[in-house]
């Protein structure tokens, strides 16, 4: 009995030993479980056009739904490709080429992973409302004295068809200032002054649910300054297709045609968020999304 009670501290101090260690090894095993249900953070840059937000805001949706943690990064074009190229951002939505980024795409060509097209045939230039019948081209804007201002609203400074437009002013000879806000204020000046059948001109570009919702025409550009039809893409950071290759594959199989973007920007329009939309127009076209997301 003596002897017994002699080695009793030491099959207790063993007995701590081994239920310290499993605790150990139940704690390292729900740690990895947990981190194979995080399949880590993407980082989407958002510069703020009505297709940009919805497209970005659609796929934040459908990555986490696959166990990825997802930040939208909204920033201007210029800060987007640099950002791309440095590697703080993953994925940039919307590249326009050949014409409208091909800027970008010459400074930053070997730097950015530019990948698959998933729109095709853009249009942008100068737009005014329909009942401006006898405006139908730019150089239309110069015979007419139905401007006060002479001002064209735009969007914002920095963005691709704020360059253009300016290279337009400078190649129709227009006399005419350019406005820089943002794509939201650009809409509520184009709602405001077609309310009451006001003139006035601003920037815009197709895909737009504002085509949709609001009687206006692009005016046609005899000089060619905003160029021919461009297809829309999207470029990742280099080593993104090797750090999540399911991510590129999805987004190099996505596709969607004018009528499906236009319901998806609709969608995300008429919701009380961005993200609510989002998830109604996704509810509403699951079949398309299991296409993109295949295994």
């Amino acid at each position: 009995m003596k002897q017994w009670k002699k080695w009793l501290p030491v099959f207790l101090m063993a007995g701590l030993i081994v239920l310290t260690a499993c605790g150990e090894s139940t704690e390292e095993s729900g740690t990895e479980a947990d981190s194979d249900d995080d399949k880590g953070t993407i980082h989407i840059g958002m510069n703020n056009w009505a297709e940009n937000v919805a497209v970005s805001n659609m796929w934040k949706l459908i990555l986490e739904d696959k166990g990825y943690t997802v930040e939208l990064e909204q920033v201007e074009k210029g800060f987007l490709y640099e950002a791309l190229a440095s590697g703080d951002l993953d994925i940039g939505t919307e590249i326009w080429l050949p014409n409208t980024d091909q800027p970008f795409y010459e400074k930053y060509e070997d730097e950015i992973d530019w990948r698959e097209t998933w729109y095709e045939g853009t249009e942008l230039g100068l737009a005014v409302p329909a009942y401006m019948e006898d405006i139908n081209t730019i150089e239309d804007l110069k015979s007419t004295d139905q401007f006060s201002d002479n001002q064209i609203v735009g969007i914002s400074a920095g963005a691709s068809i704020m360059n253009l437009t300016e290279e337009a002013i400078k190649e129709y000879d227009l006399d005419y200032s350019l406005l820089s806000s943002g794509e939201p204020t650009m809409i509520t000046e184009l709602k405001n002054a077609m309310a009451d059948e006001e003139p006035i001109v601003a920037t815009l570009w197709k895909p737009h649910w504002v085509f949709a919702e609001m009687d206006v025409k692009i005016l046609e550009d005899t000089k060619n300054v905003y160029g021919d039809s461009e297809n829309i893409s999207y470029a990742a950071r280099l080593g993104l297709k090797e750090d999540h290759p399911e991510v590129v594959k999805w987004w190099d199989s996505f596709k969607l045609d004018d009528n499906q973007l236009g319901s998806l920007m609709a969608s995300i329009n008429e919701a009380d968020s961005e993200e609510e939309g989002a998830r109604q127009w996704l509810d509403e076209h699951q079949d398309l999304v299991n296409e993109w997301t295949e295994e």
